[in-house]
């Protein structure tokens, strides 16, 4: 397993794909879930370096197998966002394409307001208009994954979560806290300063993301695409997803 490390914290990571590349992307997977869930399972490892792309996937911070604080003031999206470019830094790599699901999607906007001078593409999955509506109840998240049993968790989304979290065999109590961590606002005024050639995707039956082209339509020149048939969990294995980046990155997705 290779480390690195970040503002005290030791996060691991995977690296593959030809060391001698041209391009660069890191992965930043989504909340509860883990570098090898999300993406090798999935196959991006195999994908990315069949492409010629020098690949990099980081456990964030409370997941997988890199440290995991209990404390929500680890998990300040911003301090998240700096975890992608000490990872870079660590590589020697100075741009790279990022690509985030979800939660990775928050934190991969977040970084992009951070600095977006090192990011080439950015292709953010999982997320939509609805980053735009009202919270839902602060602090339910975090109350379902300290539940003592998902039985006595009413939500079917926060329960999905948590019976999720419980098959990863994740450290509740570490995603508590990251769920609780403070976030940067990513709002339609905020997002206009992002400046990077950027890619929404989102399933068509997605009812935690929404439309992408909602929020595709607060970032300037941002694309969408739809994938037919998926809802939150399924659209990061289906094979349009991957062919919808890669002709992102080879300038074929108009």
């Amino acid at each position: 397993m290779a480390q690195f490390t970040s503002d005290g914290l030791s996060l691991a990571y995977d690296a593959f794909g030809p060391a001698d590349a041209k391009k660069a992307i890191v992965l930043v997977h989504g909340f509860s879930a883990n570098r090898y869930e999300n993406w090798k399972r999935m196959g991006w490892y195999d994908a990315i370096a069949a492409k010629g792309m020098r690949g990099f996937a980081l456990d964030n911070r409370g997941h997988g197998e890199s440290d995991k604080p209990h404390d929500p003031a680890q998990y300040d999206r911003e301090a998240m966002a700096r975890d992608l470019f000490a990872l870079m830094d660590h590589a020697g790599v100075e741009r790279a394409h990022l690509l985030g699901f979800s939660m990775g999607s928050h934190i991969a906007l977040t970084a992009a307001l951070v600095d977006g001078s090192r990011i080439d593409h950015l292709v953010v999955a999982g997320v939509g208009a609805k980053m735009f509506d009202p919270p839902r109840e602060e602090g339910a998240m975090a109350e379902a994954m300290e539940a003592e049993s998902p039985d006595s968790i009413s939500d079917p989304m926060l329960k999905s979560f948590r019976h999720f979290a419980d098959e990863q065999k994740e450290d509740r109590l570490a995603l508590a806290a990251c769920s609780r961590g403070a976030r940067v606002p990513l709002t339609q005024p905020s997002l206009m300063a992002i400046r990077r050639p950027t890619l929404v995707v989102a399933g068509a039956r997605d009812q935690l993301a929404g439309p992408p082209q909602g929020l595709a339509d607060a970032i300037p020149g941002a694309k969408a695409v739809t994938l037919p048939g998926c809802d939150h969990f399924s659209c990061i294995g289906h094979p349009l997803f991957k062919a919808s980046v890669f002709d992102f990155f080879d300038g074929w997705l108009e």
